[in-house]
């Protein structure tokens, strides 16, 4: 399973691509404005100078036509990103012909197995199931991506499964376990998967243990 970076902070992204685990980052509206920037481009152009791999950016139309040509417009900015365009029946309409067009979609806002099915039949690159705000309402999120990453293998479909509304450590082992090709992790997630109190107690414990010895030598 592949990780990427869920986030428009420029800042960590520079520190998570230092540490050579993740392939990818997603952004939104939503943490776009989080971070204050409103200018998409420069934000996207930025961040594709920092991490070799895809990088979604999702168009704001709502009109098929519309949708289309801002994707147009958004996957000439770097040969590494990805448009992610949310489900409707207009966003099928504008994956099905950007496919044709060979431009990579990320299908995002999922929340049915009838909705992935739809985005990989359309022809969608990535469909991306949102585990957390499933979970937020009761359901069991990563049993949809469980049974997404199901039915796309029995039927050979060629979209991608990435486990998003990523919201804890477990959430990443459970999205794996479900045979997700990719999660993608806030910035927070990403170094809570780092730690663990007994690799900090070890690291300690070594520490205090090789000074006890040059201590020794020293006499």
């Amino acid at each position: 399973m592949r990780i990427f970076l869920d986030t428009a902070n420029i800042d960590e992204i520079r520190q998570a691509a230092k540490l050579g685990v993740i392939s990818g980052v997603t952004t939104n509206p939503s943490l776009m404005a989080k971070e204050g920037r409103c200018d998409l481009k420069d934000v996207i152009q930025e961040i594709t100078s920092i991490v070799d791999g895809p990088i979604s950016a999702e168009v704001l139309s709502s009109d098929p036509v519309d949708m289309i040509e801002e994707a147009q417009q958004i996957s000439s900015w770097s040969p590494n990103v990805v448009v992610k365009i949310p489900v409707s029946a207009a966003g099928l309409e504008a994956i099905s012909v950007l496919s044709r067009k060979e431009i990579s979609t990320n299908m995002t806002l999922c929340f049915s197995l009838n909705q992935a099915i739809l985005g990989a039949v359309a022809g969608a690159t990535y469909v991306s199931p949102f585990v957390g705000r499933l979970d937020d309402i009761g359901h069991d999120g990563m049993a949809l991506v469980a049974e997404i990453v199901e039915v796309f293998e029995y039927y050979g479909f060629s979209s991608q499964v990435i486990a998003a509304s990523i919201r804890h450590p477990l959430h990443c082992v459970e999205a794996a376990r479900a045979g997700a090709h990719i999660a993608t992790v806030p910035y927070r997630v990403l170094m809570q998967m780092i730690e663990h109190p007994l690799t900090e107690r070890g690291m300690s414990l070594f520490a205090a243990d090789w000074q006890r010895i040059a201590r020794g030598s020293s006499q």
